[in-house]
């Protein structure tokens, strides 16, 4: 009993001392400390430029490389999220293998000489299927994702204090001389906070209190939370956050921006929405400006949604705009712009971290941030938000200011940078074709076997949900079903109706309609006129999901598949519907080596067919260029190159243009060999493997 008090006594007055700290504006996590202005690194306020890198949408032979370009443009941090379906697909089974060695990818960062943002989440969003979460969430008793709920709240500490307990035991943490210097945990938790009333506030309250508990000695962060408890710091995500961000919720906390998005995340059906350069380098500046001291780009590298990790109808390529490119490639002149940047700021450091800001009306849109410590010591940041060109007095000067743009004087008299005035050569990536599969005899196929009710053994008497059912271990869902014609050649209408994403609709084996669904609707509905013989016809319809929904509240709930079918107005929702989870071709791995011997491969022939695997073998082009396959004349699929899955692929899906989203597909080097390499395609729809090439990608001047 005695024990148990002083226990209590101890913990309340630890408490109450960390409470005293935050209040005096001394927050100490080891070698890592911060106060108003900014992060204290060893006892140095420190301006910071960080990027996300993400381990998983890369190789491991290419973490070294990415990370050597990240520090060349002027980085100072590796940003990643740690990504939790990727390190427990199965309850209480780990893997850190292969591209999921997290620890070796913050020791490649660490021995480059960068530090480490860890944003452990675990909810991530990120464009990530399920936001991160495993799906064996969904199943458990009473739970409800990301609010005061026990068993969520049970396996969120379990696998975060897991993740932070790999970190000590490899001495990654700053306060052990390690490069993190700071940890996240939720994210955006204020878009859905509302969703659980009073029952997320005690949430975001529980989960800052027990990730301060388990004790990194680094501070730790809450993106887009402008609510975060006293001990942890609240960010700004967005484009705009010199404009949007309110501000840190205390005085004795830093400004700090942790995603500063360099382009837009393209999604099956809609046209990438490009960032420039200038655009990013404006807001930098004025948040720098406005005292911020610490930026991180999301993404710096976007790279690969490998196999089927990307959220709802999220494309393979992921930030590909960032100034490095999907393939690690420097994308100019984003990187250099945002290089010559960096290094402006940080000659300016001093007077920017130690100095007295004042801020100077020089017109209707046009404002000076001037920053000085001494007479010798001065920086001056002069901005014009109009969106046009202005002419300014500043110090009885005259500067000319672009619109929308910010001129750097590092001593306050002369222009060292101005965000709209690019230096850095423009440069264009091209893809050139190393070699086209356009010989029939070197290709094999196999059409997939469409499932009719006898051949399914789970069945229930109403429709049910595909994500339950499939428990994301496939894209696909057969529901089968029989309905009686009393004559020949019956014509019928057939209505179904999906909540996505795509419904392919067989009747006695032959494929009579398909539609799917986007990123704005995923809902998919299908009625097509279909012709019936005497007697029992069988019914199979095809449910294929894109990705797992990344965001919301409530995500456990989230529904997919058929909800409602009709047969000339006749319901058939709660007649016997027999299931079967993923095609033939995936339960016998047939895009394995060994697998390939499961089935009878045939000669490609003149009349494409839904549900064909193709496969055939190359070699490996020649040199270092990136590798990527041109899918340009096939329709949507997954591609697998030496059993490892690349991604879905969605080329029929056209945005307004006409034009696919997405046309190229990376193959990273690493998972070639020099020569034999087994390519394998699932075809949904009816592509054509004949127009298919294989590329290299190279930047050249424009």
């Amino acid at each position: 009993m005695v024990y148990v008090v002083m226990k209590v006594l101890m913990g309340f007055w630890c408490s109450l001392a960390l409470l005293l700290m935050v209040a005096f504006g001394i927050v100490h996590g080891g070698s890592v400390t911060y106060d108003r202005r900014s992060l204290i690194i060893d006892g140095q306020h420190k301006i910071l430029f960080s990027g996300s890198i993400h381990y998983p949408r890369s190789t491991p032979k290419m973490w070294s490389d990415l990370i050597a370009k990240a520090k060349e443009g002027g980085l100072d941090v590796i940003d990643t999220y740690v990504f939790w379906n990727l390190h427990e697909p199965h309850r209480g089974l780990y893997k850190f293998n292969g591209k999921r060695n997290i620890v070796r990818f913050i020791q490649e960062i660490q021995s480059q000489g960068l530090y480490v943002i860890l944003r452990i989440g675990p909810f991530i969003e990120s464009e990530w299927t399920y936001g991160g979460l495993p799906f064996w969430l969904h199943d458990i008793p009473g739970i409800t994702f990301r609010t005061d709920n026990e068993p969520f709240k049970f396996y969120m500490q379990n696998f975060t204090a897991k993740i932070v307990n790999m970190m000590k035991s490899a001495n990654l943490f700053a306060s052990q001389g390690g490069p993190i210097i700071l940890s996240q945990i939720e994210n955006e938790y204020s878009l859905v906070e509302g969703a659980f009333h009073k029952n997320g506030v005690k949430y975001i309250r529980w989960a800052a209190k027990m990730a301060v508990g388990l004790q990194t000695g680094v501070p730790w962060v809450m993106c887009r939370q402008d609510d975060a408890p006293d001990l942890v710091i609240n960010t700004c995500n967005g484009l705009r956050c010199g404009e949007t961000f309110k501000g840190p919720n205390s005085p004795n906390k830093p400004s700090l921006w942790t995603e500063n998005w360099t382009s837009r995340y393209p999604t099956f059906g809609e046209k990438t929405r490009l960032r420039s350069a200038e655009d990013i380098a404006y807001n930098v500046a004025l948040f720098i400006a406005k005292n911020g001291s610490f930026v991180n780009y999301y993404m710096y590298h976007g790279g690969t949604n490998f196999d089927r990790t990307a959220s709802a109808f999220v494309t393979t390529a992921y930030y590909d705009d960032a100034p490095l490119d999907e393939y690690g490639l420097v994308k100019q002149p984003k990187w250099g712009h945002l290089k010559e940047l960096h290094t402006v700021i940080k000659n300016c450091s001093e007077p920017l971290l130690y100095g007295t800001q004042t801020t100077l009306n020089l017109g209707a849109q046009q404002e000076a941030y001037v920053f000085k410590k001494n007479s010798t010591s001065c920086v001056a940041f002069l901005g014009n938000s109009a969106h046009i060109d202005a002419t300014i007095q500043f110090q009885n000067v005259t500067y000319q200011l672009p619109r929308q743009s910010i001129s750097i004087l590092p001593d306050c008299k002369n222009v060292a940078f101005n965000t709209a005035k690019v230096n850095t050569q423009h440069l264009m990536r091209a893809m050139k074709s190393q070699l086209q599969f356009n010989s029939a005899e070197k290709w094999k196929v196999h059409i997939d076997a469409i499932p009719n009710y006898v051949d399914t053994s789970l069945r229930e008497n109403k429709v049910l949900d595909h994500f339950s059912i499939t428990k994301d271990t496939s894209d696909y869902l057969w529901y089968t079903s029989s309905i009686h014609a009393q004559s020949p050649n019956t014509q019928s209408v057939l209505s179904a109706f999906s909540r996505g994403h795509v419904l392919y609709a067989f009747v006695n084996g032959v494929l009579v309609g398909s539609t799917h669904g986007s990123i704005k609707n995923t809902h998919c509905n299908l009625e097509i006129k279909i012709n019936l013989g005497m007697g029992e016809n069988n019914i199979s319809l095809l449910s294929a999901t894109v990705g797992l929904p990344d965001s919301g509240a409530h995500l456990e709930h989230k529904t997919a598949g058929l909800y409602d079918v009709k047969v000339d107005g006749r319901d058939l929702t709660s007649q016997s519907w027999g299931y079967q989870v993923g095609l033939l071709g995936e339960k016998l791995k047939i895009y394995t080596s060994t697998g390939l011997r499961n089935v009878y491969w045939g000669n490609l022939g003149n009349f494409a067919q839904p549900l064909t695997w193709y496969q055939t073998t190359f070699d490996a082009p020649a040199g270092n260029d990136p590798v990527a396959l041109n899918l340009g004349s096939m329709g949507k699929g997954q591609i697998w190159v030496n059993e490892h899955n690349i991604g879905r692929y969605w080329v029929s899906f056209h945005t307004h243009e006409g034009t696919p989203t997405q046309q190229w597909y990376h193959i990273p080097r690493s998972f070639l060999k020099p020569a034999g390499n087994l390519l394998v395609l699932l075809e949904e729809e009816k592509g054509n493997p004949l127009g298919i090439t294989l590329d290299t990608a190279v930047y050249t001047m424009v």
